[in-house]
């Protein structure tokens, strides 16, 4: 492309020439920290015992966690490209609070690629985690929108707003266990009539699953089939 002989792509981590088009080069793009073995409902790592194969229950797709084989999520599967591990704390930080678009294009573009690489069921539609608009103001965009938006153009998929945040919440890390809990009650509602549709909810990063879970509760009450979790980034 033209564009690229006028301001050929840079690696984002390094300042070497990018690769494959992307702000990204070879070896940086080989280092990222891939999510590997992971639950299949929930998407957190999964160590291997060694000498012990994996000791992980199953279901009929691969490994689950213990705490979603005690009580499964209000989600049918999640997909993470990536453990949120360095770099991407400061690739996150930088398109989530610092404005770089350039990094929340390139990490769109490497969910996409983890997505279409993993086969994933397609859903009829993105509905990416809505920010309150309190937030929305003091952060001028939403990175969770921006980055479906970038993943939707790849996949070929329509981005939906069909959730809505009702009330500003404390960020969940900030919270213990059972605050987390009570924190999100009635925080989301349903914009659109999801009755028989399988959706993607997509967020940045999963921490805790609490948000994501409570978005797919209110999904699932507005009708939707089966709710899938797409994000850029697991906490181990």
């Amino acid at each position: 492309m033209a564009a690229d002989l006028i301001f050929p792509p840079t690696c984002i981590l390094c300042g070497a020439p990018g690769d494959d088009g992307r702000d990204l080069c070879a070896g940086c793009a080989a280092e990222l920290p891939v999510l590997g073995r992971a639950c299949v409902r929930c998407a957190l790592p999964l160590p291997v015992v060694a000498g012990h194969g994996d000791a992980h229950a199953h279901d009929d797709d691969g490994p689950l966690c213990g705490d979603c084989r005690r009580k499964p999520p209000a989600f049918t599967r999640a997909h993470a490209a990536f453990r949120y591990e360095p770099p991407l704390p400061t690739l996150v930080a930088g398109f989530k609070f610092n404005g770089r678009l350039n990094t929340l294009r390139l990490m769109g573009e490497l969910l996409a690629t983890s997505l279409h690489d993993a086969a994933v069921t397609r859903p009829a539609c993105i509905i990416p985690v809505p920010l309150h608009m309190q937030r929305l103001r003091e952060r001028g965009y939403d990175q969770a929108l921006e980055l479906a938006r970038v993943v939707g153009r790849a996949l070929d998929l329509p981005v939906v707003a069909a959730c809505e945040r009702t009330r500003a919440t404390p960020p969940q890390t900030a919270l213990e266990r059972q605050a987390r809990q009570h924190n999100l009650l009635g925080a989301f509602r349903a914009a659109a009539d999801l009755t028989g549709a399988h959706v993607a909810v997509l967020d940045d990063v999963i921490t805790t699953a609490s948000t994501v879970g409570e978005v797919a509760r209110t999904l699932r009450r507005a009708g939707a089939r089966r709710v899938d979790i797409w994000c850029l980034a697991r906490t181990p």
